[in-house]
């Protein structure tokens, strides 16, 4: 009658895949009991694994897996960061490195030799197991949507620094214990080291944009991407280097060619959290065994020290850091989550200590335990702190930004023009408003309109790619600028997004009659733009700033709307502005921590060849104009047409109409401050 029930472990990939996908769905559920899932799922491979219930078998299917997990916890690493938050504290994350790995070093090695009663080597090697450690607890931060925060720039560029020398205290100790410790052993390792990088950080990022640029397939793109993460790991792997150092660095290169808000974003994030990640947490469950400290007792006493010494090494590395580099007690307390978890060096490390035999089994047995104290700490920690530093962001951000909403208007017409249109639309938002875009459609009263909602639905689904609800409009009418104004005033618009007009006559304007009656008819923050590229070949953003636009009414907004645009790229920004508005600008980014910002000086709008002078091929150049009447209005924008087209033609560029809502009943002018 029981024929029907498996025999154990499982064999059957249908059930083995089944079993596993409920646990990633059940993981979550702990939270309501204050255990981060990332314990749960550790748990969960602890307690069906071999060394439990024996539900699942370690097998290689585990191994493969787990092993892209790891690989992808320091390829996101890479990818999300901020580089530019990441340069400018890149002497805090070597302050860092040096006391995550000099600290437990020195406390492991003492440890080693006077409480466990081992060897100088042994000792040594045992310590760098405790100096090393892994992001295990970095997709927290991804979820809170601090992963861009000074403090985890630090943390992983801590954890390069500390990585790399564990691995190269490790090589050591197997070239000496190998006797291959010679000169031309470390010539081929320097030479290696210095190919990989040359072409990792030389040869992949041109490949990258080539490819990125010239194939818009959303699966080529993600299939790309993983080929050039494992065959960055697998270069690091040759040339003696850790795996997961080749992930990493194939995120910093691909960081600035893919868009935190774009769908390809989505989706390698979609795929990490939903499937590797979990698997890779899974397999390390799988690992402990808790009955072999029940047969040796010594085994516990390793397991209690080697806990201890690791997780007190991280957090008075992390303290030194605090009050060293001057940083805010929640900060420090995120520096020690994320530092504390030891995972895949470790695990490198103690297995390739043990097949030499300077490592015995209570050891062995005592590094899995102190991986699950150290990741159970890590979980807990950085959850805590990263909620923490969320809410303190979120606060400070409120207090010092002006309130204005986000509710972009995309009239599209075109099937070609669309995708570039919801590119700059995702841009132009912050990526925590998941509702803030909105597409027209406007046809006349002699068409079904069938054509139209084709294209806002093929619009929505490139908007649902990057998780963003795109809220779909059609009209009937001749007139688009009327219809873009009832628009308005119907869904509380505050910005308006159109493609630049295309002349199709030699009497036909620079932005056609369409767009110039919508600035006539229409008070919103408004974007005219041109998309010649990707969006994800952008490596800076010129903006261009008219004298007297720090007065007007629409100055904080348009501001916020760049602003989005270089933190969601992560790309520099450079101001042309004179004095008095440069002053305004410099104001305005003291708000925010993470622009990468520089300023140079326009005096006159007559000098704007200047800036034809300094902008480069892969430049976005964003020209700051205003209605007629206005207070930064310029006789001499007549001129902008011209520029763009002779000198910008081949770039990314967009004019800006700020907004201009408030006017007088009396005499109904523009906003004008200065009465002028």
């Amino acid at each position: 009658m029981l024929c029907w029930l498996p025999t154990l472990p499982l064999t059957d990939p249908i059930p083995i895949f089944l079993l596993v996908l409920l646990i990633i769905l059940c993981a979550p559920l702990l939270n309501r009991a204050r255990i981060p899932h990332i314990v749960g799922l550790i748990l969960a491979g602890m307690a069906l694994g071999p060394n439990g219930l024996n539900v699942l078998a370690n097998d290689a299917s585990f191994d493969l897996f787990g092993k892209v997990g790891i690989l992808y916890i320091m390829f996101l690493a890479g990818l999300e960061i901020d580089l530019n938050t990441f340069r400018r504290n890149s002497t805090k994350g070597v302050v860092f490195g040096l006391y995550t790995f000099a600290i437990p070093m020195l406390l492991g090695t003492l440890s080693g030799v006077y409480l466990l009663r081992f060897d100088w080597v042994t000792s040594v090697l045992l310590a760098s197991m405790y100096a090393s450690h892994t992001l295990i607890a970095y997709p927290v931060v991804s979820k809170m949507g601090v992963a861009k925060s000074r403090s985890v720039s630090i943390a992983v560029a801590g954890t390069i620094v500390t990585v790399t020398a564990s691995l190269f205290i490790l090589a050591v100790i197997v070239a000496l214990r190998n006797g291959t410790s010679g000169v031309w052993y470390w010539l081929r390792f320097g030479v290696g080291v210095v190919l990989l990088c040359a072409v990792v950080f030389g040869v992949f990022p041109k490949l990258a944009r080539w490819f990125l640029g010239r194939f818009g397939d959303s699966v080529a793109q993600y299939i790309f991407v993983l080929a050039m993460v494992f065959l960055a790991s697998l270069l690091a792997e040759v040339v003696g280097l850790e795996g997961i150092l080749g992930a990493f660095f194939a995120g910093l290169v691909l960081n600035r060619l893919i868009p935190g808000v774009s769908p390809l974003m989505n989706r390698i994030e979609f795929v990490g959290n939903a499937i590797f990640i979990p698997f890779f947490l899974i397999s390390i469950g799988m690992l402990i065994d808790v009955q072999a400290f029940f047969v040796s007792p010594t085994a516990l006493l390793v397991a209690a020290v080697m806990s201890v010494v690791a997780t007190f090494s991280k957090w008075l590395a992390a303290w030194l850091t605090e009050r060293t580099c001057c940083l805010g007690r929640t900060e420090g307390r995120l520096l020690f989550g994320l530092s504390n978890g030891q995972a895949a060096a470790t695990l490198a490390a103690v297995m390739i200590g043990y097949n030499l035999g300077l490592l015995n089994d209570d050891v062995l047995n005592g590094t899995i335990v102190m991986i699950l104290v150290t990741c159970t700490i890590s979980s807990v920690v950085t959850e805590r702190a990263a909620r923490r530093l969320a809410a303190d962001e979120l606060t400070a951000e409120n207090v010092t930004h002006n309130t204005f909403g986000e509710r972009i208007l995309i009239p599209m017409s075109y099937v070609e023009t669309m995708p570039q249109l919801i590119d700059v639309a995702n841009l132009l938002k912050s990526p925590k408003n998941k509702e803030a875009l909105f597409a027209l459609n406007v046809h006349g009263e002699d068409t079904d309109g069938a054509s139209g909602q084709r294209l806002l639905e093929r619009a929505a689904t490139l908007a649902a790619a990057s998780d963003n609800k795109l809220t779909l409009i059609s009209k009937t009418g001749v007139n688009v600028a009327n219809a873009i104004a009832e628009c308005i005033a119907e869904y509380d618009i505050s910005d308006v997004l159109v493609n630049i007009h295309k002349k199709t006559s030699f009497v036909d304007t620079f932005l056609g009659n369409k767009i110039e009656r919508l600035l006539h008819e229409s008070r919103q923050n408004i974007f005219v733009c041109s998309s010649q590229n990707p969006v994800n070949t952008i490596k800076r953003l010129v903006v261009v700033v008219p004298d007297k636009a720090e007065l007007e009414e629409g100055f904080a907004m348009w501001f916020d709307r760049v602003k989005n645009i270089v933190v969601n790229l992560g790309v520099p920004l450079l101001f042309f502005a004179n004095a008095d508005t440069t002053a305004a600008l410099k104001t305005q980014c003291a708000r925010f921590k993470n622009l990468h910002v520089k300023y140079n000086e326009l005096a006159s709008w007559e000098d704007f060849l200047i800036v034809t002078k300094t902008v480069r091929p892969h430049d976005s150049v964003m020209i700051v104009s205003a209605r007629r009447g206005t207070l930064s209005y310029n006789p001499l924008f007549e001129k902008l047409p011209y520029y763009l087209t002779k000198y910008f033609a081949q770039n990314n560029f967009a004019l800006i109409f700020p907004r201009q809502t408030m006017s007088t009943e009396k005499t109904g002018e523009l906003f004008n401050p200065l009465h002028v």
